[in-house]
């Protein structure tokens, strides 16, 4: 109706959201599936092959933008019906804000990337949506018709780079890659809340799969303890991650005894078997956490 290559960006792009958005749809019902014999660790990495995808027509539609906005600038035509066009984009980029802001806001509560992912780049759209309207309206009032052409690339440029960091994150939970987010706020809150009988912990190892996280570690507990007392402090561990992060869980940890270098980083009080004085607290980081290294001054 416009001939306006700027709203061909914006409607392009909002065509893609509807495509992948029925993706995601589809991965949320897939990733929902329980465990099965084929699947152990379920079915959340579909989630990531959701958001793949989304990402990818995301940056096919910024190079189609690209192409028709260079054609435009080599063969220009004349741009009708210009305030209609910016009313109508306007509106969709209220719909677009206010549809990001229930998606991330159930993502969060979901632990879901798919939802957490669409959400943010609903909003990206709207950012994008009204930078186009700017440029719209200048085109409105000056005439310069390059001033399509021009936006619609400048903005293509964007939406194309939010298809990299999508397809980034996407690639990153396919291959595992550590949170560092995530592995530093639950390091912190360990060190913060761990008993005494919890004297080392290594071989920390966090993995997501849809809304599910994978915890498995090695902790060293008092080498006296029998199987029930070990248990316990397991018990302890897991109320304490899931008191933060939720039931969706599978914690997964291997005891160990205590040795007698252990006596001189263990602060347990009146330990009937201590070998060695106590020496030094050693804080737990990613770094010392994350090794299969039992600590040792």
């Amino acid at each position: 109706m416009t001939k306006s290559v700027a709203i061909l960006t914006d409607a392009l792009e909002s065509t893609v959201n509807v495509l992948a958005g029925l993706i995601g749809v589809y991965s949320l019902y897939v990733s929902a599936k329980p465990k099965d014999k084929d699947h152990p660790y379920g079915h959340g990495k579909a989630e990531f092959i959701s958001a793949a995808v989304e990402g990818t027509l995301i940056t096919v539609a910024g190079f189609i933008i690209i192409f028709e906005a260079i054609n435009n600038l080599i063969h220009p035509h004349t741009i009708q019906q210009l305030d209609y066009g910016i009313a109508l984009v306007a509106a969709t980029g209220v719909i677009n804000y206010i549809a990001g802001a229930f998606c991330i806001s159930a993502g969060k509560k979901s632990n879901s990337l798919v939802l957490i992912s669409s959400g943010k780049h609903l909003q990206t759209d709207t950012y994008s949506t009204l930078g186009i309207i700017v440029g719209l309206i200048t085109l409105y009032f000056t005439k310069w018709l390059w001033v399509d052409s021009a936006v619609a690339i400048l903005f293509a440029f964007i939406i194309m780079f939010t298809g990299y960091k999508i397809v980034r994150t996407s690639i990153s939970g396919i291959m595992d890659e550590a949170d560092d987010t995530l592995i530093n706020k639950m390091v912190a809150q360990l060190n913060i809340e761990r008993p005494e009988n919890w004297i080392d912990l290594h071989n920390l190892r966090i993995i997501q799969y849809g809304s599910t996280l994978h915890l498995d570690c090695h902790l060293t507990v008092p080498w006296y303890l029998n199987i029930h007392e070990a248990h316990h402090e397991i018990d302890t561990l897991s109320d304490l991650v899931k008191k933060e992060y939720g039931e969706s869980i599978e914690l997964f940890v291997h005891t160990d005894g205590c040795l007698d270098f252990s006596c001189a980083i263990c602060s347990k009080q009146n330990c009937p078997v201590r070998q060695h004085p106590f020496q030094q607290k050693i804080d737990w980081t990613v770094e010392n956490i994350s090794t299969n290294i039992k600590h040792r001054l």
